[in-house]
């Protein structure tokens, strides 16, 4: 997809061509040492591709930094906008600050063992054109969320994705995805379809507990029905 430009860094559209508006850059060492110099050095590289004019690939350097390197007990992420917050979060951890609360766009910490659970919200937690974005930028998720709504298709008396994707201002739009019909469908079809796009970025998850429908979605997706 063609390139925007973005206070000075070249930002890459997503999968759907869909721009990122915050990238990850993830970083890690196997010391506190370490992962300051990892920062400093993608820190320098920042700052000499601004000065040289040719932007850089926001998106295209946090893949590499998740696909392509080792990663070790100290880990931070530098949550990225433009080319200011980027600099302003390596530059912390650059400089040793590692915390474990956002400081500059940037949150660090080390490993803890344990295990993953997942908790899925019941009725309330709706909105119109909830996981609209989430669909135009990640196969995983669309179809995931198609095969739900094909299910309840013929049964609710109009497409499930039509009420969930609908624009609450255009009419016929407002209150209808509040129905409880709806809401639940609607919450059990994005609910699978986080879950299975979570999947796909290598979670795995040992405990799965849910409020209401999301009850529904923890059997759902643990296997205990079809």
């Amino acid at each position: 997809a063609p390139a925007e430009e973005a206070s000075g860094v070249e930002v890459v559209s997503g999968g759907g061509g869909v721009p990122f508006a915050v990238v990850p850059w993830v970083v890690s060492g196997r010391s506190a040492d370490a992962l300051a110099a990892q920062a400093g050095r993608l820190l320098e590289y920042l700052r000499s591709a601004q000065a040289d004019g040719g932007g850089v690939d926001v998106a295209g350097v946090g893949r590499a930094l998740v696909s392509s390197r080792a990663v070790f007990e100290h880990r931070a992420v530098v949550l990225s906008s433009d080319a200011e917050a980027l600099e302003a979060g390596l530059t912390n951890l650059a400089r040793g600050k590692t915390t474990s609360t956002a400081a500059g766009g940037a949150i660090a910490g080390r490993v803890r063992s344990g295990r993953v659970a997942v908790l899925f919200s019941g009725q309330g937690s709706q909105r119109t054109g909830m996981g609209r974005e989430l669909y135009e930028a990640f196969p995983v998720f669309a179809s995931a969320f198609d095969e739900v709504c094909e299910r309840f298709d013929g049964l609710l008396g109009r497409p499930l994705k039509e009420v969930v994707f609908a624009d609450a201002a255009a009419p016929g739009g407002e209150g209808v995805l509040d129905r409880t019909v709806f809401t639940q469908a609607g919450l059990f079809a994005l609910e699978v379809a986080l879950f299975r796009l979570m999947e796909s970025f290598g979670v795995r998850v040992d405990f799965l507990a849910g409020h209401s429908i999301g009850e529904v979605v923890a059997a759902y997706v643990a296997g205990v029905w079809s």
